[in-house]
C-alpha cells in the first residue's frame, strides 16, 4: 500500500513540475522577438469576433479596434523666431495639430493619435508626431497618461515607434496591405480636433500613391535636364544626396482630420492595413483625400527598430525616371510607355553587380509588374541588405531576369555623407550637416549653403529654434559650403557668441547665441 502511495505522489510531483515547466516556458514565449510574433501569439489567445459579410455593418470592427488607439499628446522646448518650419509637413501643420512658431518664447503643444501593436506597450506612429518632441504623453482609451519613450523614428518613411511602461493592453492586429483592394470599405480610427476616439468609414480610393511631401525635404535631389545633358556628355554623376524617401501611400476618403496623424486605417474586419499620415487640403480640414502609409512596410520599419535601434535598409542601386505616354525627358532613347528607365547604375551597387545596365527598362520586382516609382519603392522598401531581389528588364527589346543582392548604405554613399556631421565641433552646435546642392542654391539664389539633416533636442540649434531643412550660409560672417567650412568657423565669433544666417522656403533667418 505504501508503495503505490508512493508512486502517486511521486506521479502527481512530475506531473505538476511538467505543468509548471510549461507554463513557465509558454510565459517565456509570450514576450515574443518580433512584432509579428508578439501579434500571432496574442491573437491565438484573442482571435477577432469580426465578420466583413453581409451589408456594410462596421460595429464589431470599431469595437475591435478603438480600445488599441491612443491619443498621442507632445510638447517642445520653447522657440522663438518668424515662420514655420522646413519639415515637409508644415503645410499640414494644423492638420497634425500642431501652430505656427511664435515671435516670443514660448512652450509649444501638438497632438496625433497611435496604434497598439503588442501587449507590452509598443505603439506606432507617425514621425512627424515625435519627432523633436521634448516629451511624449499617451492618453490610453481607460484615460490613463503614461509618458512614452521614442524608441526609433524614421523620416523616410513617416513612421517611428514609441514605448509605454504599460502591460495587458488591447492591441490593433496588422492584416496585409498587399491584400487591399481599391473600393473596399476602411475606416479610419484616431482623435481627430482633440475629441475622444473617433471612427469614420470610407472606401480605398486608390493605392501605390505618392504625393511628394515625404520627398520634398529632399527637393533638389532629382537630376535636371542640364546636368542629364553633362551626364552623357562626361559620364559623371552630379553630386547630391540620394534621395531615401519611400512614398506609396493607400488613398482613401474616410474622413481624416486634425489629430488623425498615426491613427488607424482598418478594414471592416478590423485588422490595420495602414497608418494614417496626410491629407490633401487647402483648408487643413478633410476634402476627402487622405493617404496612410502600407502596414506591411510599418511592420519592417517597426521589426528593424526593435531588433536593431535602427533601421536597416537596402538599396538596389539604380536612379531612374518613371515611363508614361506623356512626353519624356531629353535623353531617354525608348519607345516603352511604361516602367522604370535606368539613366544611371551606382559603381558598386547591387545592380551594377547584377550586370543592369543604363538605358535598361524595370518592368516587373519579383514578377509583379511596375508601373510607377511607388511600386518599386515599397517593396523594396520592405527587404534589407543582403536580400535578394528579382528585377526584370527591357534590353535590346528582350526581357530578361535579373537577382540582385541589396546592399546597405554604403553602396549608395550615405554612410560618408551622414559620417561627415558627427564631428565634434559640430556636435557642439547640435545639427548634422550635407552641402546643399547647386539645384538647392539656384533656388534661392545663393552661392554658398549647408542643409541641416538633424537637429537635437536640448543643444544649441534646437534651443533657438533652428529646424531640420535650413540652409545655413555663413557661420560668424564666413560662407560655408561644407561641414569642414562651418568646424572653421566656429571660433571665429565675437564677444564669444556664434551668428548664423540661413534661408528657406520661409524667408531669411539670423540667429545668435552664445558659443559653447
Amino acid at each position: 500500500m505504501k508503495k503505490i502511495l508512493g508512486i502517486t505522489v511521486l506521479a502527481a510531483f512530475i506531473g505538476g513540475a511538467a505543468a509548471i515547466g510549461g507554463y513557465k516556458l509558454f510565459e517565456r514565449n509570450q514576450t515574443g522577438s518580433t512584432i509579428t510574433e508578439k501579434q500571432n501569439l496574442y491573437f491565438a489567445n484573442n482571435p477577432l469576433k469580426v465578420s466583413s459579410a453581409g451589408a456594410a455593418d462596421f460595429t464589431q470592427a470599431a469595437a475591435a479596434v478603438a480600445p488599441g488607439v491612443v491619443h498621442i499628446k507632445t510638447t517642445y522646448a520653447a522657440q522663438s523666431g518668424g515662420g514655420r518650419g522646413s519639415s515637409p509637413f508644415d503645410m499640414m501643420e494644423d492638420f497634425f495639430g500642431g501652430g505656427g512658431r511664435q515671435m516670443q518664447r514660448q512652450p509649444r503643444a501638438a497632438s496625433g493619435s497611435g496604434v497598439i501593436i503588442s501587449q507590452d506597450g509598443y505603439i506606432v506612429t507617425n514621425n512627424h508626431v515625435v519627432e523633436n518632441a521634448e516629451k511624449v504623453e499617451v492618453v490610453l482609451t481607460d484615460r490613463r497618461k503614461v509618458e512614452a519613450k521614442v524608441i526609433g523614428r524614421d523620416p523616410n518613411t513617416d513612421l517611428a515607434l514609441i514605448k509605454v511602461n504599460a502591460t495587458g493592453l488591447p492591441v490593433v492586429k496588422m492584416g496585409n496591405s498587399d491584400n487591399v483592394q481599391v473600393g473596399e470599405w476602411v475606416l479610419a480610427v484616431g482623435f481627430p480636433l482633440d475629441l475622444n476616439t473617433t471612427v469614420t468609414a470610407g472606401i480605398v480610393s486608390a493605392k501605390n500613391r505618392s504625393i511628394g511631401i515625404i520627398g520634398r525635404e529632399q527637393q533638389g535631389n532629382e537630376i535636371t535636364e542640364e546636368e542629364y545633358r553633362e551626364y552623357q556628355r562626361t559620364g559623371k554623376r552630379p553630386d547630391r544626396p540620394a534621395n531615401t524617401s519611400i512614398e506609396s501611400f493607400i488613398q482613401t476618403d474616410a474622413a481624416i482630420n486634425p489629430g488623425n496623424s498615426g491613427g488607424a486605417l482598418v478594414n471592416a474586419s478590423g485588422e490595420l492595413v495602414g497608418i494614417n499620415s496626410a491629407i490633401a487640403s487647402q483648408s487643413g480640414y478633410n476634402q476627402g483625400y487622405g493617404f496612410a502609409i502600407p502596414v506591411n512596410l510599418a511592420r519592417k520599419i517597426v521589426d528593424d527598430f526593435m531588433k536593431y535601434g535602427s533601421v536597416k535598409r537596402g538599396y538596389i542601386g539604380v536612379n531612374f525616371v518613371p515611363l508614361s505616354g506623356e512626353e519624356k525627358p531629353e535623353g531617354i532613347k525608348t519607345n516603352e510607355i511604361s516602367g522604370l528607365y535606368v539613366n544611371d547604375v551606382v559603381a558598386g551597387g547591387g545592380a551594377a553587380a547584377a550586370g543592369i545596365k543604363a538605358g535598361d527598362v524595370i518592368k516587373k520586382v519579383d514578377g509583379v509588374v511596375i508601373n510607377d516609382s511607388p511600386d518599386l519603392q515599397e517593396k523594396v522598401g520592405r527587404l534589407n541588405p543582403g536580400d535578394k531581389v528579382k528585377l526584370t528588364v527591357l534590353r535590346d527589346g528582350a526581357l530578361k531576369d535579373y537577382t540582385v543582392t541589396l546592399k546597405g548604405e554604403a553602396s549608395v554613399g550615405l554612410t560618408a555623407k551622414n559620417a561627415a556631421g558627427k564631428s565634434i565641433e559640430v556636435s557642439k552646435l547640435g545639427a548634422t550637416f550635407v552641402p546643399a546642392t547647386q539645384a538647392q542654391k539656384s533656388k534661392y539664389g545663393i552661392n554658398s549653403g549647408v542643409v541641416v539633416t538633424s537637429v537635437t533636442t536640448g543643444k544649441a540649434f534646437d534651443n533657438i529654434g533652428v529646424e531640420k531643412g535650413l540652409i545655413i550660409t555663413k557661420v560668424n560672417g564666413q560662407p560655408v559650403n561644407s561641414v569642414a567650412d562651418v568646424q572653421k568657423a566656429l571660433p571665429l565669433g565675437r564677444n564669444n557668441m556664434v551668428s548664423i544666417s540661413g534661408v528657406s522656403e520661409q524667408g531669411s533667418y539670423n540667429y545668435s547665441f552664445p558659443a559653447q
